[in-house]
């Protein structure tokens, strides 16, 4: 794949003129974290007949595992359940929602990627009729829940979350913190340990789905943050909630530790298409305003140091896409990346995002450090690439690990 179809051109430019009527207007609500952003979500699927392809596709792949001609496991194909099917109908959104508000892409991909992505892997018919649907089309929301105040990159290791077998049922203690969509969710995927008396770096990882509103749980309100304001991001508390052997994902292969490896794949190379999104805004916005703006009487597009920036946009955009062309050809393949391929794509998309979105502030000067130029909320979103999903260091030690172990 080298370039867009006019199939995709089509769809780019219908969810093109969405965005422009629904999202640029509230754009000031959404980055003061005054709106948030799931009814504009559930509008586009809505608009787009997203809902409804996501429903029938979950109905078909329901009865194929009914009647035995799939697993829906662990290594179900990821994208089985996508809206629209082509992987182009996934990222088309994605990078267009991402030049004007990435946080809305965070939003929506925790819960449809991430929540639903592992229940659809990991839990049996029962458990993915009760939450899988309703995540699918957006008509509730979830949280997938990890990351924990003291363990940060070493997820696993670190980990202090615990379930603690009670008769049928087990309890469940602990927290956790930047967890997107946390404050809103309607479910949560939450892994913690299981407290077995065995030295706690060596105990099983276990993952349950919990509901909003289940004694012992809070939900914080959202947390003040650099950038991605569009996408509320909370801490998870739990003080003896009761959970049954009901809300435990056991199907599949692999353990709790592989279904979250699993997801940060999918979490890193999705991390792509939201950085050529910005990219794309960034190097839309510097190359009008370099020719608009004047300076000893010329336009600023003139200067050499103006157009090495440019140059050097160009050069991330060009680069980035064809990392997320590579992604989709993958995908229409049934291809998955491996942990350390999707840890070099979102190492390189999400510091070239980053690197390109500052070049524009800098390229604006003045003007780029105010918020009425978009240039600001894109830099300051754009950075958050850069941590989420692991952080640029911990991407490098995933692509390292893999070349030396060849």
């Amino acid at each position: 794949m080298i370039e867009w179809s006019a199939e995709d051109l089509m769809i780019r430019d219908a969810v093109r003129g969405w965005i422009d009527a629904e999202v640029r207007p509230r754009l000031d609500a959404l980055d003061s974290g005054e709106l948030p952003p799931y009814g504009l979500l559930r509008d586009l699927f809505r608009t787009f007949g997203m809902d409804e392809m996501a429903r029938q596709s979950f109905q078909a792949r329901l009865a194929r595992e009914r009647d035995g001609g799939g697993t829906g496991g662990a290594d179900a194909d990821p994208g089985e359940d996508r809206p629209g099917g082509d992987p182009a109908m996934g990222m088309l959104p994605v990078i267009e929602l991402c030049k004007v508000a990435p946080g809305l892409v965070s939003a929506m991909g925790v819960s449809l990627g991430l929540a639903a992505g592992t229940i659809m892997k990991r839990g049996d018919l029962e458990q993915k009729r009760r939450w899988g649907l309703d995540l699918l089309t957006l008509d509730k929301i979830g949280a997938w829940a990890i990351t924990e105040p003291g363990s940060g990159s070493d997820a696993f290791g670190g980990m202090q979350a615990t379930a603690r077998r009670d008769g049928d049922d087990y309890v469940l203690n602990g927290s956790k913190t930047f967890i997107t969509n946390g404050p809103h969710a309607d479910t949560i995927v939450f892994y913690c340990k299981l407290d077995d008396g065995r030295d706690p770096r060596d105990r099983e990882i276990l993952t349950f789905v919990l509901d909003r509103g289940m004694p012992g749980l809070e939900q914080s309100r959202p947390l003040r943050k650099m950038g991605l304001h569009s996408s509320p991001t909370g801490e998870l508390f739990l003080n003896d909630v009761r959970a049954g052997e009901d809300r435990l994902l056991r199907s599949g292969s692999g353990s709790g530790r592989d279904s979250a490896r699993q997801n940060f794949v999918t979490e890193r190379a999705g991390v792509a298409a939201m950085a050529l999104g910005v990219i794309e805004e960034c190097l839309r916005l510097s190359v009008d305003y370099a020719r608009k703006r004047e300076l000893w009487g010329r336009p600023i597009g003139d200067f050499q140091l103006i157009q090495l920036k440019l140059a050097k946009m160009e050069v991330a955009r060009l680069n980035v896409q064809n990392l997320v062309f590579r992604h989709i050809e993958m995908a229409r393949k049934g291809r998955t990346p491996t942990l350390a391929e999707a840890s070099a794509m979102k190492l390189y998309a999400a510091q070239a995002a980053s690197e390109v979105a500052m070049e524009a502030v800098q390229l604006f000067g003045g003007n780029g450090y105010m918020s009425e130029y978009r240039v600001e909320q894109l830099a300051r979103d754009a950075k958050s690439f850069q941590i989420y999903a692991g952080t640029d260091e911990i991407q490098v030690t995933h692509i390292a690990r893999d070349l030396l172990s060849r």
